[in-house]
């Protein structure tokens, strides 16, 4: 039995990994089937609130053996590989929609609910993570499954339900989220940035855990919601072992998430035009100097199957602005990324630099008769020695050697550039 949900938080409150723990506390007559799912949908949607995540768990009657996969209420929380029986639909929809309506944020959200025995097709999700679906087309697919649903305000966060429901991994990666005591929400946090500035060397499967250029974690939210950090990896043993490691405040709760994130499952790669909304892998040349619009932005076009593109290193990426700024007309590239709609630009999370042009950079040439490098001698006129006296020498052509290399830890051997 899958229990959905999405669109319950807000920009600066709550969050849907939180209501997961609920739902997992509301429904603690039975047990948990498989380890709760985090569910990153489409990023370019313009509706999205922070990481645009929906959460779905699954409860029945456990068989095999029980694994650990988080802690609440002072007890630890396990999970079963295979479920031998499941409870009644409209029971657990009579536990769970409470849950929904108590945390909600319906000042500023759309929250759905959905509870159901079979999930819906796996396209559901990669069109959801990949397009714009109308909320329409998943409440058919949920009615397809005779799913119960439970919505309030437009009740949109059906679609993240139903999506969530709908995703079969492939790949997949974990993550622990810890939560904050009640009474700490909205007060700074404390966590050990030593502490996380070493999981990269302690626990190797682990990723984005701290940013070295700017000095800090990146595990610990800026908002006001619940969530105390979280740790990502690719074994969930070892992102358990890591959380573990972190000193901190008191964690009140903390839950083992399976999860898409980290997995470009986002990412369309095969595709006759660029349609805005959607983040794709393009290929192309560079035909235009990168430039620096106000506000810190790197701006270059790059010529693709379909026609020049704008693409766009933003200011928040920091150091990686840096990288795209060396790039040349004639450099040839892959790269990955929201594609906006106004201004059309691309905004670049990843680079592959597939091969460099030869850029000829003029330099002024040695004297002939003393050796020593010459000086301009005005607009026009070359170069002089300053030394010798010799004039009208001219500009020596010399090329300039440039390497764009940065291994992303999931990229396996491709030479990337990451934000």
């Amino acid at each position: 039995m899958f229990i959905a949900a999405d669109d319950t938080d807000s920009s600066t409150w709550m969050c849907t990994t939180f209501l997961a723990t609920e739902l997992v506390r509301a429904t603690a007559e039975w047990d948990l089937i498989g380890l709760p799912r985090l569910v990153r949908l489409n990023p370019a949607v313009p509706w999205k609130t922070r990481g645009n995540g929906a959460i779905c768990i699954r409860v029945g009657r456990g068989a095999g053996e029980p694994r650990l996969c988080g802690r609440l209420d002072g007890r630890d929380l396990v999970c079963y590989a295979r479920s031998a029986g499941e409870p009644d639909a409209d029971e657990v929809m009579a536990r769970c929609w409470p849950v929904v309506e108590r945390w909600s944020q319906t000042d500023s959200s759309d929250p759905g609910l959905a509870v159901g025995r079979n999930a819906p097709a796996p396209d559901l999700y990669y069109r959801a993570v990949r397009e714009i679906i109308d909320q329409e087309e998943a409440v058919r697919e949920l009615l397809k499954v005779e799913a119960r649903t439970f919505e309030m305000n437009s009740g949109r966060g059906l679609i993240g339900a139903a999506a969530a429901a709908a995703w079969r991994p492939q790949d997949r990666t974990y993550e622990v989220l810890a939560y904050r005591e009640r009474e700490r929400w909205g007060l700074p946090r404390l966590v050990s940035e030593d502490d996380v500035a070493l999981l990269d060397d302690r626990f190797p499967s682990t990723f984005n855990n701290y940013d070295r250029s700017a000095g800090r974690p990146v595990i610990v939210p800026h908002t006001n919601c619940p969530v105390l950090f979280g740790v990502r990896g690719d074994s969930p043993l070892e992102v358990m072992d890591a959380a573990r490691s972190i000193s901190s405040e008191p964690v009140e709760r903390w839950m083992l998430f399976i999860t898409n994130q980290g997995t470009d499952d986002h990412i369309v790669t095969s595709w006759k035009a660029l349609v805005p909304s959607s983040s794709y892998l393009v290929e192309g040349e560079v035909v235009s100097m990168p430039r620096t619009i106000p506000g810190g932005h790197v701006i270059f076009s790059l010529g693709t199957a379909v026609g020049d593109l704008d693409c766009a290193a933003y200011e928040p990426s920091k150091g990686f602005r840096d990288v795209v700024r060396m790039l040349r007309p004639g450099d040839r590239i892959q790269a990955m990324g929201e594609l906006r709609d106004r201004p059309r630009t691309m905004n670049i999370e990843k680079l592959n630099v597939l091969s460099l042009a030869r850029v000829e950079v003029r330099s002024s040439p040695r004297c002939p008769s003393c050796g020593r490098r010459t000086g301009s001698a005005g607009r026009g006129q070359g170069y002089r020695c300053r030394k010798c006296g010799t004039k009208g020498l001219p500009a020596e052509a010399v090329s300039e050697l440039r390497h764009l290399s940065k291994p992303l830890k999931r990229m396996g051997q491709i030479s990337t550039i990451a934000v």
